[in-house]
This record gives C-alpha cells, sequence and structure tokens, in this order.
C-alpha cells in the first residue's frame, strides 16, 4: 500500500479499482457522499449521464457505479480496461450536506483493487471551509491508468465544482424578482455615428434624419428604456442595408431565435454574452418579423420552447429566459424553487449538446404552423458538436421545408458537420449557412448583420425558383 501526499500520483495497473471515501462518524458530523465525473480530454462531461451518485448509481455503460453508504464510508467502483476511448479522467468527488469538510474528522480517501480488495494507495485530506471536494483522480497515461491525489475543495459547493467542468449545477433559491440585465454593448468603431435620438411613435428616421419607410416601427418599441431603444433603432437601420445590398429591401420573416445552454456554454452567459447577442438578434426579428416578435428555444440535452420574444418586453425576457443548461446533482430528486412564470426548469434542459432533437423540434414548429413567408432561424453554438449523422438527416430532411438554418459558432470548439455542409452534395438547394465569431461581442453590428443575411438572399431566390418557397 502507497500512502500518498497531495498531488502526488501513482501507476494503476488493476483493471476495475474501488474508491473508498472514508472518515470517522460521530454526533454532529455532517453527512457525506461521494461521486464520479467521466471526462473527456476537454475536461467535460459529455452528458448527465456522465454523473455516477446516489440518485444516478449506475452509467450506463455499466463502467462506473456507485455502490451505497455504509458508515464512515461511501465507495464507487471502476472498470477501468472497458471505460469508453474518449473518457480521458474520472474524478472522485466528494459533497457534504449539512455543514463543511472541516467538520468531518479523519477524511480520507482509499484505492483498492476491486476484486480482492488489496489497498493500493491512500491519501488523507485536510480540509477546512470547503462543501465539495475532488479527491482524486484516474487519468489515463501512455496507454495506461494513473491515480493521482487531487485534494481541491470548494467553499462555494457544488455549483463551484461544477463550473470548473464546464456544467452549471441549480440551487435552490427563494423565489425573487429578476435581477437588471445589463447587456453589455459592442464597442462602436471609431467611424460609426453616434447612435440615434429614440424614433417617435409614428415615424422611423434614417441617419441622416429623413423619414425612411424601410425602416419598420415595431410595437411596444417605444416602451424600452431609452439606451436600448437607441441601439435597436440603429441596429434596425443595419439590418435594412444588409437587406439592400441584396435587393431585399421590402423582405418579410419569420425568425426563430435558438440558443445553446449546454454546460461548456456558462461562461458566456455569465459574461452576457449571450443576452448581448439576443438583444442585437431582436433587431433582426423587428425589422423582418411582421409583427416584432421571435419565438425562441434553448437546448443542450433536450429543447425547450421559450415564451415568444416581445420587442417591447426585452429587458424582462433576457432576465427571465436567457439561462443556461443545469444538471441537479445531489438535488436532482428535489422539487424546482424560485421558477417564475414562464421560465424553463433548466434541469430538464441539462447540459449535453444534442442540437439534432432542437432542429427536429422546430422543423415540427414551422410544419404546424406555416406561414406565408419564410422562416429565417438563428442557431447559436459554442461547438461540441458530435452528433454528426443526426444532424445532418435533420438538415437533409429539411431541404425541401421553407426554412433557412444560419448557424453562428460563439467560440473556437468543434463544430462538426455544421460548418461542412457547406460542401455537402446531393441537396436541390443550399438550406445551411455557418460562421464563427470567436469574439462576437467585439464584432460591429454592421459587420454581424452582413455575415448573418450573405446566405439567406441566394437561398430565398433558389427555393423559390424551386417551388419551396410561394
Amino acid at each position: 500500500m502507497t500512502t500518498l501526499s497531495k498531488g502526488a500520483n501513482m501507476p494503476v495497473t488493476a483493471s476495475a479499482v474501488r474508491a473508498v471515501l472514508g472518515w470517522s462518524p460521530g454526533s454532529g458530523v455532517p453527512d457525506v457522499d461521494a461521486s464520479a465525473l467521466l471526462l473527456t480530454s476537454g475536461g467535460r462531461v459529455r452528458s448527465d449521464d456522465d454523473f455516477v451518485f446516489y440518485n444516478q448509481p449506475r452509467h450506463a455503460s455499466g463502467t462506473v457505479r456507485h455502490l451505497g453508504k455504509q458508515a464512515g464510508a461511501d465507495a464507487l467502483d471502476v472498470d477501468l480496461d472497458v471505460l469508453a476511448g474518449d473518457i480521458e479522467r474520472v474524478a472522485l468527488c466528494a459533497s457534504v450536506d449539512g455543514g463543511t469538510f472541516g467538520q468531518v474528522p479523519g477524511l480520507h480517501l482509499r484505492l483498492l483493487e476491486a476484486v480482492s480488495g488489496v489497498e493500493l494507495a491512500r491519501f488523507d485530506m485536510e480540509a477546512g471551509s470547503e462543501t465539495a471536494y475532488v479527491s482524486g483522480e484516474l487519468y489515463r497515461r501512455d496507454g495506461g491508468w494513473k491515480f493521482r491525489a487531487v485534494g481541491q475543495g470548494y467553499a462555494d459547493g457544488l455549483a463551484g465544482l461544477a463550473s470548473d467542468f464546464g456544467i452549471s449545477v441549480d440551487e435552490e433559491q427563494p423565489a425573487a424578482a429578476p435581477p437588471p440585465v445589463a447587456v453589455p454593448m459592442p464597442p462602436r468603431p471609431a467611424h460609426a455615428p453616434a447612435a440615434p435620438a429614440a424614433p417617435s411613435p409614428s415615424a422611423a428616421r434614417s441617419p441622416a434624419g429623413r423619414d425612411d419607410p424601410s425602416i419598420r416601427l415595431t410595437k411596444g418599441e417605444e416602451n424600452l428604456p431609452v439606451d436600448m431603444r437607441k441601439r435597436l433603432s440603429l441596429r434596425k437601420q443595419q439590418v435594412a442595408v444588409s437587406l439592400t445590398k441584396h435587393g431585399l429591401t421590402q423582405l418579410t420573416a419569420r425568425v426563430i431565435l435558438v440558443l445553446d445552454a449546454s454546460g461548456s456554454m456558462g461562461g458566456l452567459y455569465t459574461r452576457g454574452t449571450v443576452a448581448g447577442v439576443t438583444e442585437r438578434m431582436a433587431a433582426v426579428a423587428a425589422q423582418l418579423d411582421d409583427d416584432g416578435e421571435m419565438q425562441a428555444w434553448t437546448f443542450a440535452s433536450n429543447p425547450a420552447r421559450l415564451p415568444d420574444l416581445v420587442i417591447g418586453e426585452l429587458p424582462e425576457w433576457l432576465a427571465l429566459h436567457v439561462r443556461v443548461g443545469q444538471v441537479g446533482l445531489f438535488g436532482r430528486k428535489k422539487p424546482p424553487r424560485g421558477l417564475r412564470p414562464g421560465q424553463v426548469d433548466m434541469r430538464a434542459v441539462g447540459i449535453q449538446n444534442e442540437e439534432q432533437k432542437v432542429i427536429a423540434e422546430v422543423r415540427a414548429f414551422v410544419r404546424d404552423h406555416p406561414v406565408p413567408d419564410p422562416t429565417l432561424v438563428l442557431f447559436f453554438s459554442d461547438g461540441g458538436v458530435y452528433r454528426n449523422d443526426e444532424i445532418e438527416r435533420e438538415l437533409r430532411a429539411a431541404v425541401e421545408e421553407p426554412v433557412f438554418w444560419q448557424f453562428i459558432g460563439l467560440g473556437r470548439s468543434q463544430y462538426g458537420v455544421l460548418e461542412r455542409f457547406d460542401t455537402l452534395p446531393g441537396r436541390r438547394v443550399d438550406n445551411v449557412g455557418f460562421f464563427a465569431a470567436d469574439d462576437i461581442e467585439k464584432v460591429p453590428d454592421a459587420e454581424l448583420y452582413d455575415r448573418l443575411l450573405s446566405e439567406f438572399p441566394s437561398w430565398l431566390r433558389d427555393a423559390r425558383q424551386l417551388g419551396i418557397l410561394r
């Protein structure tokens, strides 16, 4: 048996191991639970199924199992030889209920050979105010496995631990009014004019101040905060300019917004990036859609339709509905609290990338709610696409439908079939556009709308010639 200090590692030759989290139970000692996260090379889970804990005691593959708790011990079995090839690490975690790990005496982790029970290693841990812990990890190295004593604690509990693995864990909060949203405004290029004064309810103005009938005034727009109203006015003008370049000054279209809420998007939500692009997309709907409303979906493991985005209610909509997906780890069986009317329980949305599900749901909506105008889907994702075959089948099947799918990448991740779709043969019409913006907040409005609308006009022309559009 090897005693390890924090940060030390050792090779593991056993084909299956048992990780036993131990402590000295007693009066006033908080309850402790062990868990495991199966992680890819990017340090993230593939889906919420890659969490193993007492509410989800067996991984779908059967390779990691929570054995159940005894007095002063909680154990997990890991079959190393048959773990999926894309799993590079198994993080051995713990949480404490009703206190901190500083109140748990004798905290330690033992690694055993699963079949014989022979102890391979022991790691004694010291803790203070932490309420969640990564005690150790099993990881691939040079064709084999190794074990590392980690000893990383989180004073902010599961939420802090989860954020390190690109996920968001729901925490029960009392119902409260939504906080005000400060939506970041992208920097204005040095040559751009200042934002114009807010338009009156009866007319829209061009940058030069003349009445511009090509700029639509949206119902409720006058109720927006002044700064937001100014931004919307200027952005509608930019959308109109982009459309005019393609001879589409009077185009009307239904606009649908799809927002990736997978775990890796957490930072983009926290920084306000997603709220910012949503506000910018509202200008597209305000200029193109005859009622100025935009249907919206969020998705991760599962899709969920959001309430329609009504321009006059934009600040409230951003505060209530621009939210990252969640996994209710140790509270999975608890009912959601604090949801306001119309809000989606983001635990049902999850954290995995399952684009094909939301694509199928939007397609069904368009079929069930036909309109005379074409539909433009604005689909935002940070990548991590891995359901390539399923996505391709959905988008190929959608070729004969009056919908153009514009995908926008928000990072440097793998976008799979989405960025290859333009070159895929065997389609009557190219119904998919894609571009990535590593830092979309720095892309000026004029450039963003030009890129958004660059392929839509050619699809309109081809779809009309082929009878896909009336």
